[in-house]
């Protein structure tokens, strides 16, 4: 229970992919790691705890080992979901004050209709040393989204094609009400006009909750991906690694979006982390390329549960079930990263410990979605694969999950930092 409510509040805590990053901040914080910035030189220590930040929206967080580093051992998660982000505030038309928003990647836009939504993200503000980033969250129901009445529309049950230009923008309130730049300064904690600019997205105001006659699924808002990023956080705190492996743990920003940013998996963040420890630690100039031989990397993303009312969605041989267990991804284009090598090591330590795996593989006749693990592949040559955990209604305003589940990443990741696994030769490996 007590993980399962760690979870929950993590979910709830993460409106945004810059809150998301600070509550994964403050559990490092609480854990005694220390924080490092990327403009100050890195002073190390054997057997130190440490973290950095990028963009405020992109955590690594890793531990050195007491003997000099002889691989790393690695999981990545995303914070980031789609949403609408907020393109102009306070538009006035028919009587209304609205807001004008894009879409942030590729969400399932009905569900985002009369719902009470509130609006979070960072906003740039000025003080008396020059300019800050400072994290907005108006707690309250704040705007709505409407339908439009079946009256005016008697084939909206016949199915219908949303235009996010003109049916997808939130009421704000009243022509002439207060700005919004108004109550985002006030959440600021500065005057309106010291509030320079921001980056915020729609929230809704749903909080994780159990459901099922013993409680056995979970709903909430950002299960994909923050139910990963927070599990594995749990298991990366938790874990005791070899003690010439260093572990790290990693919360990326942009996966919906392509993850081609500098705090994404097609960036440089990890790459420039592990470069940096080594740089500190004096290692020598083969180092980079011995570890990542050495290595393995789990991208965390969950994963099509077989659906209770069209099973035919899914692969009959590949459809995992909500509280199955640990989900490992499979695609012959390569979309998803697990392939012999990776999947044997990751399935071994899950049989090792007794938490069930379960495979997922797309239909051949539907193309699936992708992840950031062949992203972050092109800057870090570490053999790598793809899990999960199976979830309903990927991308809608709300999904549905299983409570089990969370403690199977938990025990498998905590597992798999624990585990010793040396790469003997290529495609060789010794697992004590």
């Amino acid at each position: 229970m007590d993980t399962m409510q760690s979870v929950f509040d993590f979910l709830n805590a993460g409106v945004s992919p810059w809150h998301a990053a600070a509550a994964a901040a403050a559990q490092l914080d609480a854990a005694g790691y220390t924080r490092l910035d990327e403009t100050s030189s890195w002073s190390l220590e054997p057997e130190g705890k440490y973290y950095v930040t990028r963009n405020g929206s992109a955590v690594l967080a890793f531990r050195i080992p007491a003997k000099p580093i002889q691989g790393w051992r690695i999981a990545l998660a995303h914070g980031d979901n789609p949403t609408w982000r907020i393109k102009n505030a306070d538009v006035q038309k028919a009587g209304y004050c609205k807001l004008e928003t894009e879409g942030y990647g590729s969400m399932i836009m009905s569900t985002w209709l009369d719902r009470p939504l509130t609006v979070a993200g960072r906003a740039m503000v000025k003080t008396a040393q020059g300019m800050e980033s400072r994290l907005v969250y108006i707690d309250r129901d704040l705007l709505t989204i409407p339908n439009v009445a079946i009256h005016f529309d008697r084939s909206v049950n016949d199915g219908r094609k949303w235009d996010p230009q003109v049916d997808m923008q939130p009421l704000f309130g009243p022509a002439g009400c207060r700005s919004l730049k108004e109550l985002v300064a006030q959440a600021a904690g500065v005057a309106p006009e010291d509030l320079l600019t921001w980056d915020l997205c729609l929230v809704t105001r749903q909080k994780a909750t159990c459901i099922g006659p013993d409680g056995e699924y979970f709903m909430s808002p950002r299960i994909d991906d923050l139910e990963c990023a927070s599990t594995t956080l749990l298991a990366f705190l938790a874990s005791q690694a070899p003690e010439d492996i260093a572990p790290v743990w990693g919360l990326l920003d942009n996966e919906e979006v392509g993850s081609s940013s500098r705090q994404g998996a097609q960036g440089t963040f990890l790459a420039d982390v592990l470069d940096r420890i080594l740089a500190a630690l004096a290692q020598d100039v083969q180092a980079r390329w011995r570890l990542s031989a050495n290595s393995l990397i789990v991208s965390a993303d969950n994963g099509h549960a077989i659906h209770p009312n069209h099973p035919e969605k899914s692969d009959p041989e590949n459809a995992p079930a909500l509280n199955g267990g640990v989900v490992l991804k499979m695609n012959a284009s390569q979309k998803y990263t697990t392939d012999a090598v990776s999947g044997a090591l990751f399935e071994s330590i899950c049989r090792q410990i007794g938490v069930p795996t379960q495979r997922l593989a797309n239909r051949a006749d539907i193309p699936g979605g992708s992840t950031l693990g062949n992203l972050q592949g092109h800057s870090i040559g570490a053999p790598m694969l793809d899990i999960g955990l199976a979830q309903l209604a990927m991308h809608s305003a709300v999904e549905t999950a299983g409570v089990q589940d969370i403690q199977y990443m938990v025990q498998a990741v905590t597992a798999f930092y624990g585990a010793s696994i040396r790469c003997v030769a290529d495609g060789r490996y010794q697992l004590d």
